[in-house]
């Protein structure tokens, strides 16, 4: 291949990359942004959210699988979640709707992630089957928070062998 014919496969290079780009950029910037007071926390994982124009929205944790009510911690991690975030003004960045058209985002309390703490505390698993949802940087904090919560025994990680909730679902 001469130089002359190096300049054209170049070019749609680029192209190709820039598109990439564009496409990476756009999926980004999909993300709702709720601004709101926390009036209603369901379970570990779950919340209700109010806005400025008094609309209720239904927040799910993004990256996050807290224990059923019924299950061991049930409780504890829903008033963990609780201690939190109850009747605090809240951001959440919403990137979809899950199934029963809930939110899903992370929620930020105070400027820190709490669906970070909810993990990092022991009170929830990383939820790794969608964690290709999150961003790397959150990939690698919820693996890390939920590896330093079992190796401490924290939370849940207390319990030789706990059920993660996918699991006791399913029973």
């Amino acid at each position: 291949m001469d130089h002359t014919q190096m300049k054209p496969v170049a070019v749609q290079l680029l192209k190709y990359l820039v598109g990439i780009l564009l496409l990476a950029l756009s999926t980004i910037s999909h993300a709702e942004v709720i601004d709101g007071k926390v009036v209603g926390v369901l379970d570990g994982d779950t919340i209700d959210v109010l806005d400025a124009a008094l609309v209720k929205h239904r927040i799910r944790l993004a990256g996050v699988d807290a224990p059923e009510k019924r299950q061991a911690y049930g409780e504890r991690s829903k008033q963990s979640l609780s201690d939190m975030v109850f009747g605090e003004q809240v951001q959440v960045e919403a990137h979809k709707r899950d199934r029963y058209g809930r939110r899903v985002g992370k929620v930020l309390v105070n400027g820190q992630d709490a669906n970070l703490q909810q993990i990092s505390l022991g009170m929830a698993w990383f939820y790794r089957q969608y964690e290709s949802e999150l961003s790397p940087d959150d990939r690698r904090k919820y693996a890390g928070g939920e590896l330093s919560a079992r190796q401490n025994g924290l939370g849940l990680w207390a319990d030789k062998n706990p059920v993660p909730p996918w699991g006791f679902r399913r029973q």
